[in-house]
């Protein structure tokens, strides 16, 4: 199975052989077999593009793995990584950008490596320099738009990191007014705007 984000909607590409174990879904959902044609994809892309109606979109194949590589022909693919960071008290290194709250991450340069990609940005971002690399916690996959018009799908590699360093400064050339750390029960004890899919990180993760 694979779950992209396309306007905060979960759009889930799922093995026809999937369907009875799919998690359960308060809100309205669409579900429909992929009929093999790439207009069927975007039309459904173009809907979540505008809409936020269902709490989720099911697309289903025999194939899963060749319904995704249809559906990732219509963008242009751009790899990141991040990490969730601990400190010493078990709390969690948040920033605040662009009217969210996110985890650092960041483009993966040519010639980089994930791992690599990962520590950098999480420097970059914050200005925390003594890392400690832990396993990787988990893919994730949104969309968004270029002033352009063109269609982006992130692939974000997270990865779960220690530090014992405190000093934070935050990095304004990426538009990012706040780093802190904060535990989750504290990051959650307020109401904040936060992508769905770092909520997963926080879950996979924490």
């Amino acid at each position: 199975m694979y779950k992209i984000y396309i306007n905060e909607t979960p759009l889930l590409l799922v093995n026809t052989s999937e369907l009875n174990t799919l998690p359960k879904f308060d809100g309205e959902i669409l579900k429909a077999r992929y009929s093999g044609k790439a207009k069927f994809l975007l039309q459904y892309i173009d809907m979540l593009e505008k809409s936020r109606r269902f709490e989720a979109v099911i697309l289903y194949a025999n194939d899963e793995k060749e319904l995704f590589k249809a559906f990732k022909a219509h963008f242009q693919i751009e790899k990141a990584a991040g990490g969730l960071v601990f400190n010493e008290r078990k709390e969690i290194l948040f920033i605040f950008r662009r009217d969210n709250w996110d985890l650092p991450k960041g483009k993966i340069d040519p010639g980089e490596g994930k791992k690599e990609a990962a520590l950098r940005e999480v420097r970059e971002e914050t200005g925390v320099e003594q890392l400690e690399l832990g396993k990787r916690i988990m893919k994730t996959y949104h969309t968004f738009r270029k002033k352009s018009g063109k269609r982006i799908l992130k692939k974000v590699y997270w990865y779960k990191m220690q530090t014992t360093d405190s000093k934070l400064v935050p990095q304004a050339e990426e538009d990012i007014e706040i780093a802190t750390w904060m535990s989750l029960d504290a990051f959650f004890g307020e109401k904040r705007v936060v992508y769905k899919n770092i909520l997963e990180v926080l879950a996979q993760g924490s």
